[in-house]
């Protein structure tokens, strides 16, 4: 099974032009992109359909906090994990103890 591919609207916009150029057939431009020439077709009436904005992305505010919180995360945890490799003293244990009351610390001066 393949994986979906996902223009961006810059490219849509610039295979609709290249399809709008005298003389040259959607399906000879799709062809050259790559693509079926239903979806250049689709993007073409998408691009001059008045009532909505072409090419709207369809992911919700609520997807896209989401992507930003987990992002967040990997780079906090990132960030912890470094810590807790710099918590190692000279015989090669950490005192996750000491250490879990440092990060409380951090985190409640952060709040």
């Amino acid at each position: 099974m393949s994986k979906r591919r996902k223009f961006s609207a810059e490219f849509k916009r610039g295979a609709v032009e290249q399809a709008r150029q005298p003389g040259v057939s959607c399906a000879q431009v799709a062809r050259e992109l790559g693509i079926r020439d239903n979806l250049l077709t689709r993007w073409k009436r998408e691009l001059t359909s008045p009532a909505k904005a072409a090419f709207v992305g369809t992911g919700t505010a609520r997807d896209e906090e989401v992507t930003r919180l987990k992002r967040e995360l990997a780079r906090v945890t990132k960030e912890r994990d470094f810590l807790r490799e710099a918590a190692v003293g000279s015989t090669g244990q950490c005192n996750t103890s000491r250490f879990d009351a440092f990060v409380e610390e951090v985190i409640d001066g952060q709040a």
